[in-house]
């Protein structure tokens, strides 16, 4: 796993040390299955830094294509309790240790548990569970990822 040097102090929020970055495919960081741009350029710059770990129920049969090549585990998920099998890849991870990235309703106990949480409105929206289970929500995943990328625009968003 890539050496973490991604901690955060964030005034009257605390401090944030991912090791582990996990986001929700459909609706998140794809749209009807496919990846959008920006996204694989997002995830190489991740690697560097920690982890990075796709999870979803794959809906378009689509991830492992549209995702090979770039540095990241692919977890596809077994239908049914998705956002149980969500929620067990943070706590299996150490939620402490997580940034976690997701829109949909299975995605909030996952948002809920990571030590930063957040939710993309995107291309289809985002449910009320996952915008109320995160600490920001952001109008696309670009702008999400480039808060972990570029941590003072974090820091200004969720100091107290």
């Amino acid at each position: 796993m890539p050496a973490t040097d991604s901690r955060i102090d964030i005034p009257g929020f605390g401090s944030l040390d991912a090791a582990h970055l996990v986001l929700d495919y459909n609706g998140t960081i794809a749209l009807d299955g496919a990846l959008l741009p920006g996204v694989a350029e997002r995830v190489r710059a991740f690697s560097e830094r920690m982890e990075v770990r796709v999870v979803t129920a794959d809906t378009f049969g689509r991830v492992r294509k549209e995702l090979e090549g770039l540095p990241c585990e692919v977890e596809v998920l077994t239908p049914g309790d998705e956002a149980g099998a969500k929620l067990e890849v943070v706590r299996r991870l150490g939620p402490e240790r997580v940034a976690a990235v997701g829109n949909g309703a299975n995605d909030a106990l996952m948002l809920e548990a990571a030590s930063l949480g957040v939710a993309v409105v995107g291309g289809e929206g985002a449910a009320a569970a996952a915008m109320r289970a995160a600490d920001v929500v952001v109008a696309d995943v670009l702008a999400g990822l480039d808060l972990l990328l570029k941590p003072l625009r974090l820091k200004a968003t969720l100091r107290r």
